[in-house]
């Protein structure tokens, strides 16, 4: 056990300077820091700021737990007064240190520092002192294993602070500032120069630790770290054995020959329930704790609904999706009543109105192409005006809708600036867990229900708290036009450039490639009735181009990525009966009330004759409706009944479908 005269002063001056700067001169509330953070809070818009004291946060943890009401907060402000008066501010900030949550279990200074630097904790230098205060505000997401970067910005803030409010010199901020936190190596190496190094975690590793590691993380987000580490839950989870260890061995073997930081993640869930059945962060757990399956979180004054999707961090910054987003911005378009057969142009470059340019892979041009060819193919100008037709905002709100959590509704990215039109070409930031959750509303025909790595969760007195066991959730897209996606992401398996996916189920297997900008992030991510997975891969700790790989020169999401959802697919489906999937009914909307090009709905227009775009001619009706084009850079599209078009012409000399 930790005793009183245990703490050292650094640690004391570090947790002061971070969490209460003014704790020796007030009486356990700070009026001035309430209000303080209370403008704060007005003027940002949201919860920056909380202004609870030492004291405060102490009661809390012991007294009133985390419900947050205005009776708890006045009964806290009450109690944190009484016991200023009771004890002195050193036993105040004793016990405050002796149960304050820091991240990997580690409840206490005395348990964090013999955790992460293997010392007691009245041996804690500067440098290690400020990264343990960095961390008492957000403890699970800032753990340093799984989150170094953040781990020390946490670090530098409290060292910065402490310059600032006069604790320490000016040398001493210097030296600290230099011993920067780096992982000590899984052979127990420790660098030469200075550093703050943390040690790997121990005891016995779990089988599955990825899984374990979602598990925790799960549980933390929806009902905090005291709940979760002191609340005697009992968890039954979703973890399937053998789906595991293929998932596992497949990402072993596309690894196999390749050195870190090269990685690659792998989800799959079950569609009816969101039941997550097996994950894969990475190759090597031990090596990092960064689990690359999950995504980075805005922070969320408190969890959604069992209903709702939840983000869950794991250490990292999330990756781009490339055109295995395309299909969010299909089914908004379905939605619109904007049907599969729609023609557009596939020029080589489309010009945005807002002036940006829009390649094909490779530069390759089109002439005359359906929407369901310009997905198989993954035609980038075909889709950036189709975002255009159907909106940018709308298209964000889908995707969040479907249960991509780090996409927001209102169409703006992280720093509040709106997304363009590469939203649609998969420049969001995402995971390879909303990925596949996102997929299995296709698969679920338009349900939603929510990932999730729990079966169920009940509290220490048996209380259910959380049941995912029954088929569950809520429809978030009008059947038809789940259907009609599905329908249309057949076609890239089949044929298009996601081929190297095919597990001999024609009609009961759908996906996406991905790739984005510079080879960076390549996916694959498709889904049966039974199971939606995602597969990703890239540079862990860079956007580094992934060329040259296990003989592959580039790597689309046709390649490697695709191979290994076959790979694992093709296993998880042995002794799985299921139907091919149905065929899709009309869209919500007739085709004289769909959206014509730029967004508008027209009424329709007799045509006058023969109607010809560029490349293929294409003989319509008299009868067709044909609206004008009001869209400069493209032919006239126009709302056609279901045809059959040759294959796309191409405009400048190409070689065949790439993968992507």
């Amino acid at each position: 056990p930790v005793a009183i005269t245990d703490i050292p002063e650094v640690l004391k001056q570090a947790v002061v300077a971070q969490e209460d700067q003014r704790f020796y001169s007030h009486g356990g509330v700070d009026l001035k820091a309430g209000f303080r953070a209370l403008w704060a809070n007005i003027t940002g818009g949201r919860t920056e700021q909380g202004g609870s004291t030492i004291t405060q946060q102490y009661v809390k943890n012991a007294f009133t737990g985390g419900e947050r009401t205005l009776a708890r907060k006045v009964r806290e402000a009450v109690l944190a007064t009484r016991l200023d008066k009771k004890l002195t501010k050193d036993e105040i900030l004793y016990r405050y240190l002796q149960n304050v949550y820091l991240g990997g279990g580690a409840y206490g200074v005395g348990a964090a520092a013999v955790s992460y630097f293997n010392k007691p904790v009245q041996n804690l230098n500067l440098s290690e002192a400020a990264m343990l205060a960095g961390l008492i505000r957000s403890p699970s997401t800032d753990e340093p294993r799984s989150a170094t970067a953040r781990a020390e910005a946490d670090r530098v803030e409290v060292l910065t602070k402490m310059r600032d409010q006069g604790r320490i010199a000016d040398a001493q901020f210097q030296e600290a500032m230099a011993e920067r936190i780096v992982l000590m190596a899984t052979d127990g190496a420790v660098p030469s120069g200075p550093a703050t190094v943390i040690h790997p975690l121990t005891g016995p590793m779990a089988t599955e630790p990825y899984y374990v590691d979602y598990v925790r993380r799960y549980l933390v987000a929806r009902y905090g770290d005291d709940v979760v580490y002191r609340g005697g839950l009992r968890v039954e989870t979703a973890l399937d054995p053998r789906l595991q260890a293929e998932a596992e061995a497949s990402v072993a073997e596309a690894l196999a020959g390749t050195e870190a930081p090269l990685e690659m993640a792998l989800v799959t869930v079950e569609p009816g329930t969101g039941l997550v059945k097996a994950m894969v962060g990475g190759r090597d757990f031990a090596a990092s704790q960064v689990n690359l399956a999950l995504g980075d979180c805005p922070p969320t004054p408190t969890a959604p609904p069992p209903d709702t999707p939840i983000c869950v961090a794991g250490g990292g910054t999330g990756r781009q999706s490339g055109s295995s987003f395309k299909p969010i911005t299909l089914a908004k378009a379905f939605e619109e009543g904007i049907g599969p057969n729609r023609v557009y142009t596939g020029p080589s470059s489309y010009s945005t109105p807002d002036g940006r340019v829009v390649r094909n892979v490779e530069s390759g041009g089109y002439g005359a192409i359906t929407l369901r060819q310009a997905t198989a193919s993954s035609v980038n100008t075909v889709y950036a005006q189709l975002v255009e037709d159907v909106g940018i905002q709308e298209t964000a709100e889908m995707a969040n809708r479907l249960g991509i959590t780090m996409v927001s509704p209102d169409g703006r990215q992280p720093n509040g600036e709106p997304y363009g039109v590469s939203l649609t070409l998969g420049a969001a930031e995402t995971s390879p867990l909303d990925m596949a959750a996102a997929f299995s509303v296709f698969a679920n025909r338009g349900v939603r229900a929510p990932a999730t790595p729990l079966v169920r969760v009940r509290d220490a007195d048996g209380k259910v708290l959380e049941d995912n066991s029954a088929p569950h959730g809520k429809r978030v897209l009008d059947q038809a036009v789940a259907d009609t996606v599905t329908d249309v992401l057949k076609g890239v398996v089949s044929g298009g450039t996601g081929a190297s996916a095919d597990i001999g189920r024609p009609e009961a297997t759908a996906g996406k490639t991905g790739t984005t900008e510079n080879f960076a992030d390549a996916w694959f991510v498709g889904f049966t009735p039974a199971l939606s997975t995602s597969v990703w891969m890239g540079y862990a700790d860079s956007r580094d181009p992934l060329q040259g790989i296990k003989g592959v020169s580039r790597v689309y999401g046709g390649t490697i990525p695709a191979r290994t959802w076959q790979n694992f697919m093709a296993k998880a489906m042995e002794g799985v009966d299921t139907a091919d999937f149905p065929a899709p009914g009309p869209l919500p909307f007739s085709p004289d009330d769909a959206l014509a090009p730029g967004g508008q709905r027209v009424p329709p227009e007799p045509a006058t004759g023969p109607f010809v775009v560029a490349g293929p001619a294409i003989t319509v009706a008299p009868t067709t409706t044909v609206p004008p084009s009001t869209v400069p850079n493209r032919t006239d599209p126009t709302l056609l009944p279901p045809i059959t078009l040759p294959p796309p012409t191409p405009t400048t000399t190409k070689s065949p479908v790439r993968p992507r």
